[in-house]
């Protein structure tokens, strides 16, 4: 059949380097915000010789902090007010395109280059905010990073499954589906309970609905 798979999206950049860019492989943000977090788990505990518990803890409330932050950034950068073309650019190139062709698996994270510069950023940020037990907390937060990523590879490539997970597939799919303006959290419904952005489910409106009449 001609035509382009429902499955692609369109060009972003004329350039042909800016255009591959744009597009990757789920498996190598995997492989390189997985293995940060555990090369900087193990380099804590065995290069630096960082208490173990205290940077175990480090670890889970940087696996938590990330989910906050992802949060934010959806909710406040990826769908920022386009009061300007230039913002309206930004928008589509960095998150408007995802909407528009939410089954493009090669546009589901970001490549390798840029997965390399935002794990090198965050943990360097994180250690030079904490000293070396940011490390622990960096690697927390890249493997809550790679998690996020799985997360929403898998919700849309691939059917929910039978179980308790079920649960952020229905989530996300109330962001793409239902409304934009709410359903912020991709790994985790938390933080829209907390701040007050879950979405009406229109199955449980319905419901509500016809139980009154």
């Amino acid at each position: 059949m001609a035509g382009k798979s429902i499955s692609e999206s369109g060009r972003l950049f004329k350039s042909p380097v800016l255009e591959a860019l744009t597009k990757t492989h789920i498996a190598f943000p995997l492989t390189i915000f997985y293995g940060t977090g555990a090369a900087a788990l193990l380099l804590t505990l065995f290069r630096l010789q960082q208490p173990l518990v205290t940077s175990l803890v480090l670890f889970v409330v940087g696996m938590f902090f990330f989910t906050l932050v992802e949060y934010l950034v959806h909710r406040y950068f990826y769908h920022m007010d386009t009061t300007s073309p230039r913002k309206a650019r930004i928008q589509y190139v960095f998150h408007g395109v995802h909407h528009d062709h939410p089954r493009d698996k090669k546009r589901l994270a970001l490549p390798p280059l840029m997965s390399v510069l935002v794990a090198g950023m965050f943990i360097g940020l994180f250690m030079l905010v904490m000293g070396l037990p940011g490390l622990a907390f960096g690697g927390g937060f890249m493997v809550g990073y790679a998690t996020y990523l799985l997360a929403h590879y898998a919700i849309h490539v691939y059917n929910p499954p039978k179980n308790f997970l079920k649960v952020i597939w229905k989530h996300h799919n109330l962001h793409h589906y239902v409304g934009d303006t709410g359903a912020f959290g991709v790994s985790s419904p938390f933080w829209d309970h907390i701040f007050g952005t879950m979405p009406e489910d229109p199955l449980a409106r319905k419901k509500a609905a016809t139980a009154k009449a």
